[in-house]
């Protein structure tokens, strides 16, 4: 899609399943029964999208210092700064309830997606992380609403 390698393309989606699935249970509860009776109510509702949204937040981090290895000097210093704010706003803006931790999400994932753009700019993310980088995005943050709201 536009560029985009195979294996992040398919592994980004795959990883919205946890995201979609949430909203799709929040819309429609009696989905979620089968799944909540098998594997715990964690993994329906809004309960799996705030906490896979707080592990991605975390796990984004890491994605971002990587990047930030890749310079050196006040650059370097800078990035490895950025890079720790995703995991630390998840930690310290998550957990309010659901429809604060949601509303925390998205702006953190909208941050994210700023820091991205910043890692991009500087030539640190590969050409095609932007285009990967907005669709998640996007979906991510339309999965977080229902919740939000």
């Amino acid at each position: 899609m536009f560029g985009i390698p195979k294996a992040p393309l398919a592994l980004g989606l795959a990883g919205l399943i946890p995201f979609v699935w949430g909203a799709v249970t929040v819309l429609w509860p009696q989905l979620a029964g089968p799944v909540a009776g098998g594997f715990g109510s964690r993994f329906v509702g809004p309960y799996i999208g705030l906490f896979y949204g707080t592990v991605i937040l975390s796990f984004m981090s890491g994605v971002l210092w990587g990047f930030a290895t890749k310079t050196s000097g006040a650059r370097a210093a800078t990035g490895y700064v950025l890079s720790v704010l995703p995991a630390l706003w998840a930690f310290f803006m998550v957990g309010g309830g659901p429809t604060s931790s949601a509303r925390n999400l998205i702006a953190g994932f909208a941050g994210l997606l700023l820091l991205d753009a910043a890692f991009t700019r500087w030539g640190l993310a590969p050409a095609w992380w932007m285009r990967l980088r907005v669709l998640l995005t996007v979906i991510v943050i339309a999965s977080l609403v229902p919740v939000a709201a």
